[in-house]
C-alpha cells in the first residue's frame, strides 16, 4: 500500500527539496493566505519541478498537512525550570513570540482560517497542537508531583488554557499579543489550576 502524498519523510536531496517547498508554501500562506496557495506557484518559488511537487504532495491540503507536521517537528522543546509557574510562562512566551512574528503570525492566521472550511487542514492543525501540547504537558505533571498543583490536574487542559487567550486576542483584534499578555495568560491558567478548575476524575 503506497503512502499518502506528503507523509513520507525523505533524506538527502529529497529532504532539501522538501525544505524548499515547505518554506515557499509558508511564504505564500503568510503573504496571501490559503486561497492563493497553488502548487505550481510554490514549485516556481522553491525552484523545483512542478511535477515533483504534484507527485509528492498531490494537493494543496497535502502540502499544508506536511507543512504543519514540519512545524511541529521543528518547534522548540519545553522549558524545565523546576517551577510550574516559570514553565507555564515560558510556554506562553513561546506562543506569544510565534504569534507576534510577522511571518509566523500571518501563517497561523491563514491556516486557522483554512481549517474552518477544509477538513484535512483542520485535522492537520489538530495534530500540530496535539504534538505541542504533549511536549509541554510534562511541565504540569512535574508541578503536580512537586505539590504545586492539585492531584488529578489535567495537564493538557492547563497547557491549552495558557495559549488560548493569546490566540483569541490575535484572532479577534488582529493585534499580536505582547510579553505582558503572555505572563497574564500563564498566571491565569496557573491560578485556575491551583483552584482545582482543571482537576478531572
Amino acid at each position: 500500500m503506497s503512502a499518502e502524498p506528503g507523509t513520507v519523510r525523505p533524506g538527502g536531496r529529497t529532504a532539501r527539496v522538501r525544505a524548499a517547498v515547505l518554506r515557499a508554501a509558508g511564504d505564500v500562506l503568510a503573504e496571501q493566505g490559503f486561497a492563493h496557495l497553488d502548487l505550481a506557484d510554490v514549485a516556481r518559488r522553491a525552484e523545483v519541478g512542478k511535477t515533483t511537487v504534484y507527485r509528492r504532495w498531490g494537493s494543496v491540503t497535502g502540502l499544508v498537512a506536511d507543512l504543519l507536521d514540519d512545524m511541529a517537528e521543528q518547534s522548540l522543546p519545553r522549558a524545565e525550570t523546576g517551577s510550574v509557574r516559570e514553565d507555564l510562562r515560558a510556554n506562553a512566551h513561546l506562543v506569544q513570540r510565534t504569534l507576534a512574528d510577522a511571518r509566523q503570525g500571518a501563517l497561523f492566521r491563514a491556516v486557522i482560517a483554512a481549517a474552518t472550511c477544509d477538513a484535512r487542514t483542520a485535522e492537520s492543525l489538530r495534530r500540530f497542537y496535539e504534538v505541542r501540547v504533549a511536549e509541554w504537558a510534562p511541565c504540569v505533571e512535574r508541578g503536580v508531583e512537586r505539590g504545586e498543583l492539585p492531584v488529578g490536574t489535567d495537564a493538557a487542559t492547563v497547557v491549552r488554557a495558557v495559549s488560548a487567550p493569546l490566540y483569541y486576542a490575535l484572532l479577534t483584534t488582529g493585534t499580536a499579543p505582547e510579553p505582558a499578555d503572555a505572563d497574564r495568560a500563564a498566571d491565569a491558567a496557573l491560578a485556575a489550576a491551583r483552584a482545582e478548575a482543571y482537576v478531572v476524575g
